[in-house]
Formats: C-alpha cells, structure tokens, sequence
C-alpha cells in the first residue's frame, strides 16, 4: 500500500488534478451569463500552492510509489519551472479570451491537467510512466491549440499536432516495448545494468534511436520540428506560449534523465544522433526565421533554433551539460512566454495583427511595452545582463570542455544569424512610422502587464544573478540529489 510519504511526493500533481477537476465543477454549476475570471484566479492559486507543494516535496524527496517517480532536486527545478510556465499564461489569457469571448473554465482545467503530465514526465522514473505523463499533457495540448472552435487556423493547428503527436508517440511507445525486450524492464535503473552486463546491446541501440525520435518531436528538433510553425501560428497565442515552453522544457528534462540514466552504457552510440540532430536544429531555425513575415511563425522557428542549441548541452554528456541545460531552459520560458503575452496584448480579436510590420511605431504608442519586448529580444540574441547571455555561454563552455569544439563555433555562428532577425524588429517598432495596427491600441490589462513584468524581470534577474539558479542546477544536476 502507498505510505503517506508517497503521497506527500506527488502533492503537485495531486493538488493541480484536483483544482481542474473542482473548475469543471464550478463551470457547470455557473449560469451561461456569469464571468468566469474568477476560475482563472482559482487556477492561479491552485498553481501557486502546487508550487509550494513541490517544494514540501523535495524536502521530503525520493522516490515513490514502488519507484515509479522519484522527487529529487532534478524533478523539482522542472516541476517548479512548468508550474511558473502555467502562471504567466494564464494571466496573459484574461485579457484574450475576454477579447475572443472564449473566457470559459475548461481552458483554466486543461492547463492544470496538461502540467500534471508535465509534472509526471520529469519526476518519472519508468518508462511506463514517462508514456503515461507524455500523454497526459500532450491529449490536453492537443485540446487548447483548438480551444477557438470556430477559428479554422486553431482547427488546423489541433489536427496537425495531433496526428504528428500521434506518429511520434507511436515511435517512443516502440522504443519502451524493443528496450523492454532487450532488458526485461522499463525502470531506468533497471535498464543501466542490464546494459553494463551486456543484455541486448544491438535491441537497446534500436530502441535509444525509437525514443529519440519521440522526444526529438516534442522538443521541435530537425527533422521532426514540421509541426512547430503551424501549429503555434494557428493556436491562440497564450495557448502557444504555453506550449511552447511548458511541454518543451517537460520532454527536454525526460529526454536528459532517460539518455544519461539508463542508456549511459551505448553513449557512444546515440550520441552521433543527438549532435547532428542539434547541428541542423540550429541551422534550420535560424535561416527559416529570417523570412518570416508573421510574428508567431518567426517565434515558432526561433524555437527550433533554441532547441538546437539545448541539444548542444545534451551531446556535451556531463554534469556541466545538464546544469546548463536547466539554466537555459529556465531563461528560454521567461523569454519564450514573455514575448507571446506582447503578441496577446497586441494582435486584437481575431488576431488581426501578427505581423512584424504590424508593430510599426509600438515605440512611440507603447513606449513601456516595446521597452519590455526589446529587453526579451536582446535576451534572445543573446545580450549580456540578460539571461540569455548566460544561458548560451554555459551551453557553449560545456561543449568546449566535453571536445566539441567545431559545434560551439558553429553555435556561435547560428547565434549570429538569429541576431537579424530579432533586431529587425526593433528596427520597425522604433524606426518605422506608426501605422494603422499601432494607432488603434490600447493600454495592457493588469494581468498581461504582470505576465509582462514577470517574464522581464525573470530574464534580468537570471542575467544578472545567475547563480541563483545555476547552482541548484549544478546541485540538482547530479540524479537523485
């Protein structure tokens, strides 16, 4: 029977299912004419006490349930970076889905029930369980990107993910049952020494391939990444800020403690997959970007490209990697969610004004929103005092101390060409004439403007003092810490 201990590790994820499940509730209960931001502040609690709730966690940490999770300081630095994902994007949909008169309680729930699969992922240690996790998030994902039924961009979005969601999970569900047959287990500390004693060697190369190709989905790596730009420029945008950090950090961190804890023995075997895979990630991300007219289509691209260079610590293989991993990913979510509460606030209803034309003259409209758009921009060239700066120079040290010299080089050089792109709005926000997208404008709402300051204050902080992360990360790092 489950102890009291096993519950008190998985209070996140006992917390947020039973807060999504009470909004369900409370939607069919409310009359069709009542407002429902008050469920949005429900939710917004529910995920405030799910954070302290991982943080009781970790004190109380190891693992759970027969060791079909484990809660160690690696599990809660994702689970905490998840849950702060889901914050600030919900406050930036108030504003939205008011504006789209789409403001119901279901949204709120499907976000709580998708974190609660993300909070699965990173703290599983089955592979049984990963699926399980996997699945929950991506089945509620699959429903937002379509949650604007009657938007054909959204019902274009929602089927595109799904099906090629559906394809990549039928890769990683092979892979768990071809690892299984060379191992006789799904636990990863079961699968390492099975390895080291020499059991299923050629299986467990196939099926490290099969999984890759799982992951490599979720996270947009080349050359699975096809689904990325669709979908994120046809879901509503706080939908594609969520999803755009929130799983992507999730599979990232299952992706690491999959790799580096069972399949440890035959690095030498995935590793030629994880840096090619990161090479053209870069490459591919940032030349797309460069022509892109539509905002959220660039972003979706600059995307890619950041997943290219968090391969980059992922085929460093090494503790340094891993800690630097964190730290980017950590970055990546304030930058990533920053920038799409700027397009919530900006593209009115029906998202009339997603271009990057569009933000002509924001500078003089807007003068503190634009402000704050340019310091995610110059985080996302890469900026010192942002935490881009830091996130890409840990990334790259980690490459040049594990050997990979010519791919830090060729990091730095993706690095430059994504500088263009980025500039290029700041160049029409400041240096164009006002058109008819910035006169029309209105002041932020409160909820956009904190999910706003959130995101810029997270990018400073972490720019500026990057130890405050970094070392958990280092700490946490190490597996079962």
């Amino acid at each position: 029977m489950p102890s009291g201990a096993d519950y008190v590790r998985l209070l996140p994820e006992l917390i947020l299912t039973v807060a999504g499940a009470i909004i369900m509730l409370l939607e069919a209960a409310m009359g069709n004419r009542r407002s429902r931001n008050g469920l949005g502040y429900f939710s917004l609690i529910a995920l405030a006490a799910a954070a302290v709730g991982s943080v009781i966690a970790f004190k109380n940490g190891g693992p759970a349930f027969g060791g079909l999770v484990i809660v160690d300081g690696y599990a809660t630095f994702f689970r905490i970076l998840v849950i702060g994902v889901g914050f600030l994007s919900v406050l930036q949909s108030f504003q939205y889905l008011q504006r789209e008169r789409a403001n119901t309680g279901e949204y709120y729930a499907l976000i709580l029930f998708s974190l609660v699969g993300q909070c699965v992922m990173v703290s599983a240690n089955e592979l049984i369980m990963v699926f399980i996790g996997l699945e929950i998030s991506s089945i509620a994902t699959y429903v937002l990107a379509d949650f604007l039924r009657d938007d054909k961009r959204n019902n274009e979005s929602s089927i595109k993910y799904f099906l090629l969601g559906s394809f990549a999970t039928a890769f990683l569900l092979y892979g768990i049952a071809w690892i299984y047959g060379a191992t006789g287990t799904t636990s990863l500390p079961g699968i390492r020494p099975a390895l080291e004693a020499g059991r299923g060697m050629n299986l467990a190369g196939v099926a490290a391939a099969l999984m890759f190709v799982g992951f490599a989905f979720k996270v947009s790596a080349v050359p699975f990444q096809i689904w990325a730009p669709d979908v994120y420029q046809g879901a509503p945008a706080p939908v594609s800020a969520f999803m755009s950090a929130g799983p992507k950090a999730a599979a990232f961190a299952v992706l690491v403690r999959v790799f580096i804890t069972a399949f440890d023995p035959i690095v030498a075997k995935w590793d030629p997959f994880v840096w090619s895979c990161a090479l053209l990630t870069m490459i591919v991300g940032n030349f797309a970007a460069l022509t892109q007219p539509n905002i959220k289509r660039m972003l979706a691209y600059s995307s890619i490209a950041h997943a290219g260079y968090i391969l980059v610590a992922v085929a460093a293989h090494s503790y340094i990697g891993i800690a630097a991993l964190m730290f980017y990913l950590a970055a990546y979510a304030f930058m990533q969610v920053g920038a799409f509460a700027v397009i919530s606030y900006f593209s009115r209803q029906g998202e009339r004004y997603v271009n990057v034309d569009d933000l002509a003259g924001l500078g003089w409209r807007q003068p503190m929103v634009a402000a704050l758009f340019t310091v995610l921009l110059l985080s996302f060239i890469g900026v010192p005092l942002t935490a881009g700066f830091f996130g890409k120079f840990y990334i790259f040290k980690a490459a040049l101390d594990a050997g990979l010299v010519w791919l830090a080089v060729l990091g730095l050089l993706n690095s430059a060409v994504a500088a263009y792109y980025y500039l290029r709005i700041l160049v029409v926000m400041y240096f164009r004439e006002p058109g008819e997208a910035s006169d029309s404008v209105a002041a932020p709402g409160v909820a956009i403007q904190i999910a706003l300051w959130g995101s810029v204050l997270g990018t400073l902080i972490l720019g500026i003092y990057p130890s405050l992360v970094l070392n958990f990360a280092t700490y946490s790092s190490q597996f079962g810490r």
